[in-house]
């Protein structure tokens, strides 16, 4: 309906138009800004002005009256006809309206029809893709029935966990928990020793172990595909990335034995599929899919985390994207502060609280599943002993302070250095004095006791008439070692692997030694003249003539040092935990025994406790014998591999190395992406204008190739920082990020191709053939090098007459 002041406009412009010859000429119809312009009679406004009639002759639709259904005509009521031609072309009206109704009902059903058929497709290719990755990972798992490699740790630490037996590992436990529940519902014992790679399992059930890591490792290329599905809306691309993956020979073989490597990929994939996800649900904040993807993302990180410290670069990759999000939202005027906050609060408690509180509910199940002494306890404070049932300290009681003619344990503060330590074996020529080695060692053993004396005489301090006499702060002792009564002892001779730090030795014979046999005892924080309390007191001992200080410096010595760690007398007096000691066993029959029960430690102690121990054993991991280490230069261009089982011809040989065509197309990608993203990047940043088509193609590119780009750069370059031994299969969950990127990369550029071409047809060729060709080169490789991964017995590659001749394209692959 029309207001009254637009009725008297339209009747004054009526007024003011020519009246045409009656009876002909075409009517004119008026429409006002703000109104929808109405159809010749049908019109819910509904008025309709006879050219050059009077302005208060017209036609409208009655007040409040709405028109009549399409197709059923109008009332004579509704409207008053003007000399019999309204009628006729109110019918031609309708009839259109009809008409174009009915196309577009016609045409709505196809549409929904089709997407209807994409969805169905995007289903079906998923199954295809989940199908035949879990075939070819579940494909003769059984073999070889023997230890491959890492098995020997990971076996072995599952059946720690099956016998609660507490152990050190450099890696956080949910890896090796989870692998100890997969052997436990399986049926394993724990009982299989994983002595070396080589022992066959025999009756022992290996198979759940090894399952489980097949079926973590079989959804990586599902993962991969949905997230680049969802980056680049392209099933070519999500097609081409889990076939880069499914083909791969390298995440295959590390997929089928009783490794860490599956499970961490698998977090890493959830995560990064669940911070897409919810990426994507932007657009929804608050609703039930975006809290659902959001809480995953911050479970899938704990899980990543709390089986590798790898998972730290995936944790950084989330809250890069959540840091940039969280900007993205402060910078839209049209939220208010407080919704900003809620979104604030939200990635807070679901990607740092959630996450933290999975990590520290790990290692609480992990510690109270541990609970029986074992080979880790030495790795540990002394305090932490305490609470490990069969531990010598468990439910102990030990004379409170320190007496002379006592029989103790001396301990190193800093994580994982261990016992002070000596045996009968001499430094060998060349390196200090030829005397007895003194070193840490992080195992009991009966070469770590020594007995406290004095200085000055050599009278038993056990003789039960001689009173009880206890040790002080700021006294001058003698430390002789129980197994060969030598004495500590120090001199101006440089240390075996540390400059200008002095040699420690065993020196003397029965105890009688030299001047270089004393030291002072010196508790940290204390007065002088105070006892020395055992476990508690922090205690330096100072060599009285040279005036250094006895410590650790963590360096692991050569074989001629069994590879135990070096101990010096530093002449730098600075006090670090190297320098500073602890008496840990305690044997004195002259004095009363005090419960240890009171010294354990809280949680929060054991967990930072654990950690430190963790860093430093990782820092400080050396190769094994015989045994391929590698750069991480090495890795993108699949330079060297890695045995996992066989040396010989006669024997069943599993080498891991990547798919070459796979790791050398993601390597070209890579270089591809840097210059073609640059390229789009200055086009777009400079206002270049671009096809609409095209323009949205450059914007995958940048957006999903540049969340995969950064992936692989975080999970790559860190390790040319580390100082640790690194391995050939810390590149692979890089090379997750790279085979997205080149499904992302190929499918972009070939559309980009095809939409230069002038011919629809030809355009859809060239895409498909290069996306097939891909494909079937891919399949193809995998066919060439799958006997990589599933074992191959009989000659080597370098034999003509091997399965494998020809196909040794570098000198440094060694199958």
């Amino acid at each position: 309906m029309l207001c009254a002041s637009c009725r008297l406009l339209v009747a004054r412009a009526a007024s003011t138009l020519p009246a045409p010859p009656r009876g002909r000429g075409p009517r004119r119809e008026l429409h006002f800004p703000g109104h929808p312009e109405p159809p010749p009679c049908d019109s819910a406004a509904g008025w309709l002005v006879r050219p050059g009639g009077p302005p208060g002759r017209r036609a409208f639709l009655r007040r409040g009256r709405m028109p009549p259904a399409v197709g059923g005509g109008l009332a004579g009521s509704e409207l008053r006809a003007r000399r019999g031609r309204c009628g006729p072309q109110a019918a031609r009206s309708a009839g259109r309206d009809v008409a174009a109704e009915a196309a577009a009902r016609s045409s709505k059903r196809p549409a929904r029809s089709s997407r209807r058929w994409e969805a169905a497709g995007r289903w079906a290719l998923l199954a295809l893709v989940t199908l035949l990755s879990f075939a070819t990972r579940f494909h003769r798992l059984d073999q070889p029935p023997h230890i491959c490699w890492d098995e020997t740790h990971f076996g072995k630490m599952g059946s720690y966990y099956i016998n609660r037996t507490f152990f050190f590992d450099v890696h956080p436990p949910l890896g090796k928990m989870l692998i100890g529940l997969a052997g436990y519902l399986s049926g394993y014992d724990g009982t299989f020793l994983f002595q070396k790679p080589g022992d066959r399992y025999e009756h022992h059930s290996y198979m759940g172990m090894r399952g489980f890591c097949a079926f973590l490792g079989s959804w990586l290329a599902p993962l991969a595909y949905l997230t680049v599905l969802d980056l680049s809306r392209s099933l070519p691309a999500a097609l081409l990335t889990a076939a880069l993956l499914t083909f791969d020979t390298g995440c295959l073989t590390l997929s089928q034995y009783i490794l860490l490597d599956p499970i961490l990929m698998f977090f890493i994939m959830a995560a990064m599929l669940s911070m897409v996800k919810y990426n994507s649900c932007a657009n929804r904040p608050f609703s039930a899919p975006w809290w659902s993807w959001l809480s995953l993302t911050g479970i899938s990180l704990a899980g990543a985390l709390g089986v590798k410290f790898v998972g730290l670069f995936i944790i950084l990759q989330v809250g890069l994207n959540t840091i940039s999000d969280l900007w993205h939202l402060f910078g839209d005027l049209s939220l208010s502060l407080v919704t900003v906050g809620k979104h604030l609060t939200a990635r807070i408690l679901c990607l740092i609280v959630l996450p933290l509180g999975l990590y520290m509910a790990i290692f609480a199940v992990h510690i109270t599943v541990l609970n029986k002494s074992g080979p880790g306890d030495g790795f540990f404070s002394s305090a932490f002993q305490a609470r490990l049932s069969g531990n010598n300290l468990h439910n102990a009681s030990i004379p409170e302070h320190l007496a002379y003619g006592s029989v103790i344990t001396v301990k190193n503060l800093r994580m994982a250095i261990g016992y002070l330590h000596s045996h009968r074996h001499l430094y060998p020529e060349g390196v200090g004095a030829r005397q007895q080695q003194v070193t840490t060692y992080l195992h009991k053993d009966y070469n770590n006791l020594w007995i406290i004396k004095k200085h000055n005489t050599n009278s038993d301090p056990l003789d039960p008439s001689l009173p009880v006499e206890f040790v002080r702060h700021g006294d001058i002792v003698r430390l002789e070692h129980k197994e060969t009564s030598r004495n500590l002892h120090s001199h101006y001779h440089e240390a075996p692997l540390t400059r200008k730090h002095y040699q420690v030795t065993g020196y003397g014979i029965n105890g009688t030694g030299d001047s270089n046999d004393f030291w002072r005892i010196e508790v940290v924080n204390r007065k002088f003249g105070n006892r020395i309390k055992v476990l508690r007191s922090r205690i330096r001992l100072i060599h009285l003539v040279t005036g250094c200080v006895l410590g650790s410096s963590g360096k692991v010595l050569p074989r001629w040092g069994w590879e135990q760690l070096e101990v010096t007398c530093t002449p730098y007096l600075k006090e670090t935990l190297n320098s500073v000691w602890n008496v840990e066993d305690h044997i004195n029959p002259k004095l009363p025994n005090i419960s240890l029960e009171v010294l354990q430690p809280s949680f929060s102690e054991i967990l930072l406790e654990s950690h430190m121990v963790m860093i430093r054993g990782n820092n400080g991991l050396k190769p094994k014998d015989n045994e391929f280490t590698s750069k991480p230069w090495h890795w993108p261009i699949n330079y060297q591999g890695l045995r996992f089982s066989g040396v010989n011809d006669t024997d069943f040989r599993v080498y891991l190395l990547g798919n070459p065509v796979v790791w050398w197309l993601n390597l070209v990608s890579i270089a591809l992406y840097l210059l073609s993203g640059s390229i789009a990047a200055i086009a777009m940043q400079r206002g270049t204008q671009l096809p609409s088509e095209v323009e949205g193609l450059t914007k995958i590119l940048l957006r999903g190739g540049g969340q995969m780009l950064l992936g692989w750069i975080l999970h790559y370059f860190p390790f040319f920082l580390m100082g640790r031994i690194l391995y050939f299969h810390h590149y692979f969950p890089a090379m997750l990020f790279s085979s997205m990127l080149t499904g992302i990369l190929w499918d972009t550029l070939l559309r980009l191709c095809a939409w230069g071409l002038a011919s629809s047809f030809l355009a859809r060729g060239v895409h498909a053939v290069g996306i097939l060709s891909l494909l079937l080169g891919t399949a193809y490789s995998f066919y060439l090098f799958h006997p990589l991964a599933y074992g191959m017995v009989g000659p080597l590659a370098q034999d003509p007459e091997s399965p494998m001749a020809g196909l040794r394209w570098l000198e440094s692959w060694d199958f």
